[in-house]
């Protein structure tokens, strides 16, 4: 049985895995030169159950309208004439409620945790090397109001399989010394000891390379025009360099993703939200973070890869597919740093970056068999990519096995 991976990004690469574990005989197709050249190329190496919240949540709204007029916003809205991204800004508007966000930050968590677990069985059996480290991940808080109402939030987390504990400024020292020159900046911190971290990029190419000695077949700089259709599947594949046919086609395409459903008759509610990246080396002479963490006022992420290297992230503008960026785009990222680790890297030899996450309203994937037998989808995962690929991959795979999901898929299985 052959089966089409349509991405290789983190998705379409874990989605290859489980395929190729389950005995197909696995092609995957990409625009790009590699692995994990698009949004999975500088994502915030987070692997954060713990930190499964849905952006669609009662402050949202607000957080944007601020942002027209005060650019340092973590949530910014830029205006669009594009039909697509009024639409998609509604359907994210009217997931802005309390009700809706505790469900959806339930969906997510329950994802995030059982792909947690999936990816610790894919990196045991492929030995594959991604820079992860252990020991959990801090999300820091400045004022007790702050913390205390953080701690309180967490019980959605916590009620669904998240360990979260709540730290002091002493408590926030001991778990990353880093951090003991400026813990009088903090209240303290919600610690997640569960939670890692590591590069997706390099966790991708390294899997696509374990793969292909496995017998996978990639085909770069190859980009998807369409399909050709025949009594209810899909017979072909149409790219720049001529037809593919499969048995299975999975749709792992992040943002383009709804362009190519578009030509079939479906409808993916998935809009990019733009995120800004940089990463910064390590000399020496530095002293990074032990653990990575976000600091929850600016929304900034970091997490330190390997011993030469700290990835810093940030940002949620919604303002259609446009990568481009300014030194003014990464102004609060790098102050924030600098601020919570002086001496953490080379912070003015950065390198910076711009990429667009798949978002659905919900913040949740779509997953499942679309009307055509043969062609289903995987994608959509947003800002969690990295956390939630290993279980999306799996639940995939089961689903085209004809095997019932690990956990429910309400709020993802695609309705056909």
């Amino acid at each position: 049985m052959k089966a089409l991976v349509l991405g290789a990004g983190i998705v379409g690469i874990t989605t290859a895995y489980e395929l190729n574990r389950d005995g197909y005989e696995v092609t995957v197709i990409d625009r790009e030169a590699e692995p994990a050249s698009f949004t999975s190329y500088s994502n915030a190496g987070l692997f954060a159950p713990a930190h499964a919240y849905a952006w669609s949540s009662p402050a949202a709204p607000g957080i944007l309208l601020k942002s027209l007029w005060k650019g340092d916003q973590a949530l910014r809205l830029k205006l669009s004439a594009d039909p697509k991204f009024w639409r998609w800004m509604w359907l994210f508007w009217n997931e802005c409620t309390a009700e809706r966000a505790a469900l959806n930050t339930m969906r997510k968590a329950r994802l995030c945790n059982y792909a947690q677990s999936v990816f610790h069985e894919t990196v045991a059996r492929s030995k594959v090397a991604y820079d992860g480290r252990m020991g959990g991940l801090l999300y820091l808080y400045r004022s007790p109001s702050a913390l205390a109402a953080a701690s309180a939030k967490s019980r959605v987390l916590t009620d669904n399989g998240c360990v979260i504990e709540t730290l002091d400024q002493d408590g926030v020292a001991a778990k990353d010394p880093a951090l003991a020159p400026v813990k009088s900046r903090f209240a303290g911190a919600l610690y997640a000891p569960n939670d890692e971290s590591g590069d997706c990029r390099l966790f991708a190419r390294n899997m696509g390379q374990w793969l292909q000695g496995q017998g996978v077949t990639f085909k770069f700089g190859t980009t998807i025009t369409g399909f050709e259709t025949e009594g209810g599947k899909i017979s072909a594949v149409i790219t720049d360099k001529g037809r593919e046919t499969a048995d299975v086609i999975v749709l792992s395409l992040g943002v383009y993703s709804p362009a190519l459903a578009k030509q079939l008759g479906q409808d993916l509610p998935i809009y990019p939200v733009k995120g800004y990246a940089f990463t910064a080396p390590v000399a020496g002479r530095n002293n990074p973070p032990t653990i990575g963490g976000v600091d929850e006022e600016t929304l900034v992420a970091y997490a330190p890869y390997g011993k030469d290297r700290i990835r810093v992230t940030g940002t949620a503008e919604f303002s259609g597919y446009g990568r481009d960026f300014a030194p003014k785009d990464f102004a609060t990222m790098l102050s924030t740093m600098q601020a919570l680790f002086p001496d953490g890297a080379e912070w003015s030899k950065a390198s910076y970056w711009a990429g667009l996450r798949p978002m659905t309203p919900q913040g949740t994937p779509i997953l499942g068999r679309s009307r055509y037998a043969n062609l289903w989808f995987n994608t959509g995962q947003g800002h969690m990519g990295w956390t939630m690929s290993h279980g999306a991959a799996r639940i995939t795979a089961d689903l085209i096995a004809g095997k019932p999901a690990a956990i429910p898929l309400d709020g993802m299985a695609y309705a056909t």
